[in-house]
């Protein structure tokens, strides 16, 4: 079986061809031949598409699909498709599940029910038992089954004794610790940013300082056990700054950035929709441009959708007894492409989390496996219920103006478009 794809403007920084138009004939899941032209045959699947890039496959690092135990926010089956065409042929699926994955058994269940999809799946296995931040999970045991990371979802470790350990045995077996950054005793009860809309709104509010306390203990942590450390969805301008002066040191730590803190502040609160309730919460103009210049000047590694579909019993309720969380994947690209350029979107979204979570990385040559994202940088659309393919649709995004989209992948030998 060969697909052929037709006109694509390559953006691969580590291929020959990039930032060239070139069609690509791939067979068997290889990529057989790239040239300016190349003839299609009757047996060949042809992608010609308008204004098509390709790039190298897109990972999210952190989604949640709810299966097992939350089924009707999202089942395995449709999130992976729902990630295919978006654009994405990886994704790391967090450990917010029933029961938790905090054990063997429950990492292979999610790497089995996942087989056979052109999206991988790769788990991201509890740091601690249950995710209560008590005892440290059987981490070894989870890694030797297919766990990619560990860490307790939207759940920071408080236990300062227990991060250390964790940092300490990780380095055994090469393993990257998660530490969500929020202390809870000064967030106490806060649910948006602590600042003048919160006060203005007269919601609870949740300061930056419980964000940057916490990076700062993690990483005199980190500087005293070494490992490797990932701080996942950092949300404000000092985070950044913190985690610059610890790179600069030679500390082993990496960090990602929400798309929905890159693209809406905490100005969203005024029509108290529940949809922009999110954790960490949406912060300032101020902190957006901090965490867009920290992706541009490489402090920050990641960009996730932080993915989190919420069914609508715990979404359609009053603002302040709402669960946190977006669904993400739909919007990802359109989104990104209106705050920064293609290579950094691509290196944030294929070749750093690829290397930070150990997944094998690519190249658009010949010979490669074909590992591919398909997109297109014009056109403005406005976001709307009908671009959801999730069975969620809490979508922080809707009627929001985003350009360009993805139109689908190539991966484990399979085509996936977004007709």
């Amino acid at each position: 079986m060969s697909t052929l794809i037709k006109s694509a403007t390559i953006i691969d920084t580590s291929s020959p061809y990039h930032n060239k138009q070139k069609d690509i004939l791939i067979t068997e899941g290889k990529i057989e031949k790239i040239a300016d032209s190349i003839p299609k045959k009757d047996n060949y699947t042809v992608v010609k598409l308008d204004n098509l890039h390709v790039s190298c496959g897109w990972f999210d690092t952190s989604v949640s699909f709810g299966e097992p135990g939350f089924e009707e926010r999202e089942t395995i089956k449709n999130g992976l498709n729902v990630a295919a065409k978006s654009g994405f042929t990886n994704v790391a699926v967090n450990a917010n599940t029933n029961p938790v994955i905090d054990n063997k058994s429950a990492v292979e269940f999610l790497i089995n029910k996942a087989n056979g999809f052109a999206t991988s799946l790769h788990p991201i296995a509890s740091l601690t038992q249950q995710s209560e931040g008590v005892d440290i999970a059987e981490l070894f045991d989870m890694k030797q089954s297919g766990a990619i990371a560990f860490g307790d979802y939207k759940k920071p470790v408080s236990n300062d004794n227990l991060l250390k350990i964790a940092l300490l045995y990780a380095q055994n077996f090469d393993g990257l610790v998660l530490s969500f950054p929020k202390n809870n005793a000064i967030s106490g009860e806060g649910i948006v940013n602590e600042g003048i809309n919160s006060t203005k709104l007269g919601l609870k509010g949740a300061p930056a300082l419980a964000e940057e306390l916490q990076i700062a203990r993690d990483l005199f942590l980190l500087e005293y056990t070494g490992g490797r450390l990932h701080i996942p969805t950092v949300s404000t301008e000092k985070s950044v700054k913190l985690i610059k002066e610890a790179k600069k040191k030679g500390l082993n730590v990496t960090c990602s950035v929400a798309i929905h803190n890159l693209y809406l502040t905490d100005d969203e609160l005024h029509g108290f929709d529940s949809n922009v309730k999110v954790n960490p919460p949406l912060r300032t103009q101020k902190d957006s441009k901090a965490l867009i210049k920290g992706l541009n000047e490489g402090t920050i590694d990641v960009i996730t959708s932080d993915h989190n579909p919420i069914d609508i019993e715990h979404k359609k309720v009053e603002f302040s007894v709402a669960k946190n969380g977006t669904i993400g994947l739909e919007s990802a690209f359109g989104a990104l492409n209106t705050l920064l350029d293609l290579n950094t979107i691509t290196k944030c979204l294929s070749e750093n989390p690829k290397k930070i979570f150990g997944l094998q990385t690519s190249s658009i040559e010949k010979g490669e496996t074909a590992n591919l994202s398909f997109f297109t940088t014009e056109g403005t659309s406005k976001f709307s219920k009908e671009n959801i393919l999730s069975t969620s649709k809490n979508s922080a995004f809707l009627g929001k103006i985003l350009k360009g989209k993805a139109y689908g992948i190539f991966a484990n030998n399979q085509l996936i478009l977004n007709n």
